[in-house]
Formats: C-alpha cells, structure tokens, sequence
C-alpha cells in the first residue's frame, strides 16, 4: 500500500510499505476511505513534538470499511463501515471504564505511565502506524471502533474521529453555562468545532480570536464576535465587548507551534519552511532557534487567556503543549482560575456526536476545506503548514493512491 511516512524533521515521503496484518485477536484491518491531516501532525514533522521514529505512518484521522477481524472481536465483521477514534483505549481498565480513553492503562505498550497512546505519533505514544494510508492496523477494534450509518457521509464522518470530539471536550471543560461569554482562541478547525459545541451549550457570547481572516470569517458566520489580533489588541477588544469584566471561559484552542511569543504575520509561513530542504537537515533533530526555543517564555496565548478571563472563570486547554511550556500561574491563581486540560477521550465523544450529525443538529463538513487525493499529499502539507488563506481543513482520500498506481 501507499502511505505518508515520517523520515526526519521536515521530511515526510508518500512510500509503498507493507500492508498492515492482524497481530492480536483484537484487532482488526480497516482499509481507509478518508484520512485528514490535523495540525498535531505539524508538531512531528516540524519536530516541536520529538521523538518520533523515521518510519512511522503519519496520520490520526481516519474512516473506512472493515477488512478482517481477530478472533476476540465480536461486535463487527468485513464490509462494516466505521470511523476510527484518533486515541487508542483498551475498553476494560478503570480509565477506560470511567470515559478517560486517553489515559488507558493497557493500549501503550510503553507502559501505563508513558501517556497517551494515539495513532501516527511520537514513540512515547506506541508509536501506532497512523491513517494517512491505504489500510490501518486498529487495536482493541472493539472499543477503537465504531459503526457508521449510510446517511452520514464521508466529509462528515471524518470529523468525527478527532476534530469534533476534541472541540467538543474543549466546550465541556470550559464548564459552559447558558449564558456564559466565552473567548475561543485560535479558529482553526478544533477552534471552529470549539464554536459550535459552546453554542450546544447556550453559550450566550463566543468571542473568537485569530489573525487568518478565513478562519475568521467562518467562525462569524457562527454566530461568533471576531478579533483579529494582528489588528487590534485583542485584550483590549475583549475588555471593551465585556464592560471591562473580561469573559467567563476561555477555550486556548492553539498550542504551541503557532504562539511562542507572537511573531506576526511571518508565523504563517510555516516553521519548517520546503520539505527535505537543507536548512531542515541542518536543525540535527530539534526546532530552529530562529523561531522560538523551548521553555524560553509562556506561550502567548496561555498569557492572553489567563489575562483575559474574568475572576474566578475556567480555563480550557486542548491545544498541544509539551513538557517544558511555561504557564503564568501566580495571576492564574491571584484571580482564582479553574483550569483544566487533557488529551481528547475521543470514544467517549463520538456515538453522542454522531447522533447529532444524523439528527442534522450539526453539519461537520462545513468545516472541511480541501479534499485532496492521496498522491497529493505532500503538496497540502506544504500549503497547510503554511496557513495558506482558505486552507482550514484537508480531507485525504487513501484509495486514490491506489487508483494512480
């Protein structure tokens, strides 16, 4: 098959590998029919997220048919469709139990300590062979996986299996109200489902901060009030559309590539600039110096948010962060903050998620920008990381690459 692989910092190729093979009784082979590229695959590829291993297949997101089964999976057999929940859990231990999938004992095989395990990532995360291919390896396929219905389309599907949830969790720890005035920061696309799933809650204002005026504009055609921090204050705006209180939640949808400090409009160029370029060999393994170092500051944004909110509000974080990020947290807790943060439990999400896209409470493909064949791939990762205006959301579609060989 063909599959988008990892070989170094700002080096991904569009290889021919082996076909994925059952390796357990609870697996299962899924040959994809839509894949997505998010931008937690620019922190790999840009290195802000290290560890990975040159070899590994990129890629969280994923939708298809089911190919084989293993002898321990009981609720599913070949032709059913389903969507693939970006994070692994194992369905029986006590995290799993209680809704935390992401914080499985079992699914890692780094141990129940070493984190979340997810597909296409770092080798703290398994590493899992990601969905940016042709067919995809699922463990645990009876928890890992879930039936899709023929009224629900692929463009739709797709979004379920990261994109929504992790919007939707970020709303759900912003412990929204009826009434609540939330700030979104970052309208990418987790940032956008951030908008609509704070609407599922009666939010009564959602104020959404960005500077790529497409993101804007979609997230106004929300129902959202827009900043765009590259032409205003955005503290300043916010102090003004609430009286001077500041908001009650606020929802850092950004992370850290994209906001160590503010850099203006150059950090829409992309950090790793060509692929395979000299300049990306030469950084040995770490990000350039040029654009931030690690541990250096608090990200802006974490500072923004924490200034922005009102006394006693709730900060939600589910923007991707690594371990030497600093946060600013003697004025988070001199205005008594709750703050909370997490890896999405995406299979705790989805079947709720899924019923409001059938009821058409939702339509995720709204979200959805691009839809690129595979043999193209390399091309929309370039045009993604470089938040070329319009480029919101890329679906990929695995089975062209087989077509075109």
């Amino acid at each position: 098959m063909r599959a988008v692989v990892f070989r170094g910092i700002g080096d991904i190729r569009l290889e021919k590998v082996p076909d994925p093979k059952l390796q357990k009784p609870t697996d299962a082979i899924v040959r994809l029919t839509a894949s997505a590229i998010c931008g937690t695959d620019l922190h790999m590829v840009r290195g802000t997220m290290q560890g990975m291993v040159p070899g590994t297949i990129l890629g969280h997101e994923g939708v298809g048919v089911v190919e084989e089964v293993g002898n321990s999976v009981r609720n599913l057999k070949p032709g059913d469709r389903v969507v693939v929940p970006s994070t692994i859990g194992c369905g029986n231990c006590s995290y799993c139990r209680a809704g935390y999938y992401s914080q499985c004992d079992h699914a890692n095989p780094n141990g129940p300590a070493a984190g979340t395990a997810f597909y296409g990532g770092p080798k703290e995360s398994g590493p899992f062979n990601g969905m940016q291919a042709e067919y995809v390896r699922v463990p645990f396929a009876h928890i890992n996986l879930v039936k899709l219905p023929d009224d629900v389309p692929d463009d739709s599907a797709i979004l379920l299996s990261d994109i929504f949830p992790t919007g939707f969790m970020a709303a759900e720890l912003a412990e929204i109200h009826p009434g609540s005035t939330v700030a979104v920061y970052g309208c990418g696309p987790v940032g956008q489902f951030a908008i609509a799933s704070a609407q599922l809650l009666n939010a009564g204002r959602i104020i959404a901060i960005d500077a790529i005026p497409s993101r804007l504009e979609m997230a106004r055609r929300q129902g959202a009030e827009i900043v765009n921090f590259e032409k205003e204050d955005p503290l300043a705006a916010i102090k003004e559309l609430t009286d001077g209180i500041g908001v009650d939640r606020v929802i850092d949808a950004v992370g850290v590539d994209a906001n160590r400090p503010h850099r203006g409009p150059a950090a829409r160029k992309g950090l790793f600039g060509v692929f395979g370029s000299s300049s990306a060999k030469k950084t040995k393994g770490k990000p350039s110096k040029g654009n931030w170092e690690p541990g250096d500051a608090p990200a802006q944004v974490l500072e923004w948010a924490v200034e922005s909110i009102a006394k006693a509000g709730t900060l939600s974080i589910i923007g991707v962060y690594g371990p030497l990020d600093a946060f600013p947290i003697g004025s988070a807790m001199e205005k008594n903050l709750t703050i909370k943060m997490g890896n999405c439990n995406h299979r705790k999400y989805i079947p709720r998620l899924l019923e409001l896209v059938r009821a058409r409470v939702v339509d995720p493909s709204q979200v959805l920008t691009q839809v690129e064949p595979m043999t193209d791939v390399i091309e929309a990762y370039k045009l993604f990381d470089r938040r070329t205006p319009g480029w919101i959301k890329v679906m990929l579609e695995p089975q062209a690459a087989r077509r075109a060989a």
